[in-house]
């Protein structure tokens, strides 16, 4: 679904705005650089562009020195390697989420949540806890000319509510964020959503309790640290 920009959704705990000022400067500018951040396309999905840090490193650390506090790493700022290929899994089968509305949990970039609104799904919502986050994905969704809602919040307690799809990119990479997020994908799927999981191997990973849809051959399309990854898979819940 093309669109003019995003649409951002607060909560009536969120701040008046979910924007960050530091990245504010690109809501209004056209500019394709801002602090060490460029305007790139997507390695493994053809005709999506992202605002991606040049040194996630040297980002974080300029971001913290605007601010004068430590921050979280900014996984907004990489397109990972288990968002890319369940991007393109979606761009590959646009059937999953057309005319269907969609859930990106745990969005990042906002990627695959592009991806789908690319796909012509119905209506998408993109998740996130990090405000930075939510900035990145109003602006990577303003790149790309399609809509995104933007939603603010810790979700994985509930079930994804109405949406009929829900989709998650490269969320096993820590034991406690492994087991929350398995226990609301498994309510997703176990109330009738199609649930979909892009993941290339990560240490935490629950084998024995999602099953392999598609698997991509890759090749240095993700963040450095991902370098060496060769394959990965599109997983669903078994129920």
């Amino acid at each position: 679904m093309r669109h003019a920009g995003p649409v951002i959704n607060q909560p009536e705990h969120a701040p008046a705005s979910v924007e960050c000022v530091v990245l504010d400067p690109f809501l209004e500018s056209g500019a394709t650089g801002f602090d060490g951040i460029r305007l790139a396309q997507v390695p493994f999905v053809p005709g999506v562009r992202l605002y991606l840090a040049e040194d996630a490193i040297v980002l974080r650390a300029r971001l913290e020195a605007q601010v004068g506090g430590a921050l979280q790493q900014p996984f907004w700022a990489d397109a990972w390697v288990g968002g890319q290929v369940l991007a393109r899994y979606i761009v590959d089968h646009p059937d999953v989420v057309a005319g269907r509305r969609v859930l990106d949990v745990a969005s990042g970039s906002g990627l695959i949540a592009i991806a789908a609104a690319m796909a012509g799904a119905a209506a998408v919502t993109a998740n996130e806890i990090d405000p930075y986050a939510l900035a990145a994905i109003a602006l990577n969704a303003r790149a790309n000319g399609v809509a995104v809602e933007v939603r603010r919040g810790d979700l994985l307690d509930g079930d994804g509510d109405d949406a009929e799809v829900v989709l998650a990119g490269d969320v096993f990479y820590s034991e406690s964020m492994s087991e929350r997020m398995l226990g609301f994908l498994e309510r997703a799927a176990a109330r009738g959503a199609r649930v979909l999981v892009g993941d290339p191997g990560r240490p935490h990973l629950p084998h024995g309790r999602l099953k392999v849809v598609s698997s991509y051959q890759v090749s240095r399309v993700g963040a450095i640290e991902d370098a060496e990854i060769t394959r990965a898979d599109v997983l669903t819940p078994v129920l």
